[in-house]
């Protein structure tokens, strides 16, 4: 199987849909993959990496050729009028965000796979997309909060006094908000949730 990673257009997005050591992985299996130039220079992971793990660099991914084609956000237009008829797709559509491109690939006979829609069981959990990024936003946000407030969260004992540790509040004890609590106790902070 031909398999085409692509850079994401999105602006600010800094994920790829595949890193050097995936596609190391798919490339053992006996697949040929094709990364598109530059498709993981956001995500540090550069061209090079790529080759090393053997897959082939195009300025275009080798979309045309591709039996299955990946992304990590819904795709453009120039995007699915580049993939050809009875090839897979799969990325974040976020279908109901876009209507229009769902109904695009269905018109141009692509096979979509909407990662998000993948059900969250345990045979499946390792293409759980969801739950993976809602466990770095978990940690990312606890970062960011102890950025924001400007002191240490634990406890500190010093000549001049004690400061107390931080309290920190987490709403929510999802995914999220399991990540958030286990971070805020590492750092130190007095947790508590609902």
């Amino acid at each position: 199987m031909k398999i085409a990673v692509l850079k994401e257009s999105a602006s600010g997005e800094t994920r790829v849909a595949a890193t050097p050591e995936t596609v190391k992985k798919i490339v053992g299996l006996g697949h040929s993959v094709t990364v598109q130039a530059g498709a993981g220079e956001a995500a540090s992971a550069p061209d090079q990496q790529y080759k090393d793990a053997g897959a082939e660099i195009s300025a275009e991914g080798g979309i045309g050729a591709a039996d299955l084609v990946v992304k990590v956000r819904r795709p453009t237009d120039a995007e699915i009028a580049a993939i050809k008829p009875g090839a897979g797709f799969a990325s974040l559509l976020e279908p109901y965000g876009d209507r229009g491109a769902v109904e695009a690939l269905a018109k141009a006979k692509i096979d979509a796979l909407a990662m998000e829609f993948i059900p969250r069981i345990s045979r499946a959990q390792s293409m759980d997309a969801l739950s993976s990024q809602a466990n770095l936003a978990g940690y990312r946000a606890v970062l960011e909060a102890a950025n924001l407030y400007g002191r240490a969260f634990p406890m500190m004992m010093t000549a001049a006094g004690t400061v107390p540790a931080a309290k920190v509040f987490i709403m929510g004890v999802g995914v999220a908000g399991l990540q958030a609590i286990a971070t805020s106790r590492r750092l130190g902070a007095v947790v508590s949730a609902t």
